[in-house]
């Protein structure tokens, strides 16, 4: 057990019996408080009583959705959400993370891979928020945005102005799956959403500038069909 699970608790929604059985008794293993509802309905009518810290949504089930079940709690907190999804489900896996999903597994998933994912959401919540921080200073990377500098492993890398955006950007949510339509409008406004060419070009030259071998990233990774992951190494 760890500091994050022993005061976190997670709300797991799937209507299948056997997904959010297993996940209880595997959730509840690592110290984490489990509550469980069978479809999004369900789910909303928990949270009026018990404030989840993580919730662990399925995408299709009858009633209230994963999708709308996303824009309910995000129009109400910044609780992580991390969905899951079967292969085939790009499109409504891209709308969940636009919706406010942080992060997302596809069934069939490992166990640890999901305890990962979910410990990394938590330390991202529980992290100081970033928005005002003048200094990124994360795994590999120094990121001083006043002198927009940039240093990896104490090598400087010179950046263009977009280059250096896109990056902050990243930055700030190391380990979020970010969409092309969210990177599109953050880093080049709302009229570029739909032209993600802007996203391949500059990704390509970060990945020239940062990674030890662009070929094999392992800074900035993608995530196919949806969109990009930063991971700023340990």
């Amino acid at each position: 057990m760890n500091e994050l699970s022993a005061r976190s608790n997670i709300l797991v929604v799937d209507d299948e019996p056997q997904i959010t059985r297993v996940l209880k008794t595997t959730l509840s293993s690592q110290g984490y408080g489990v509550r469980t509802a069978s479809d999004g309905d369900e789910a909303v009518q928990i949270m009026k009583e018990w404030t989840p810290d993580l919730v662990i949504t399925d995408l299709r089930m009858p009633n209230l959705g994963g999708l709308e079940l996303c824009r309910h709690v995000r129009a109400k907190s910044r609780t992580p959400i991390i969905v899951l999804s079967v292969k085939g489900e790009e499109r409504t896996k891209v709308e969940a993370l636009d919706a406010g999903a942080d992060d997302y597994v596809t069934k069939p998933f490992g166990v640890n891979e999901l305890l990962a994912r979910v410990r990394a959401a938590l330390r991202r919540a529980s992290a100081p928020d970033q928005a005002e921080n003048l200094l990124i200073e994360a795994g590999d990377f120094r990121i001083d945005i006043p002198t927009r500098s940039v240093r990896v492993k104490n090598r400087e890398v010179h950046l263009t102005p977009k280059e250096f955006d896109l990056l902050v950007h990243l930055a700030r949510h190391a380990g979020k799956v970010l969409t092309h339509r969210a990177l599109l409008s953050a880093v080049w406004g709302a009229n570029s959403v739909e032209q993600p060419e802007y996203l391949r070009v500059f990704v390509g030259h970060l990945r020239k500038k940062l990674e030890p071998d662009e070929t094999a990233p392992r800074y900035i990774l993608t995530e196919p069909w949806v969109g990009y992951r930063f991971e700023p190494g340990e």
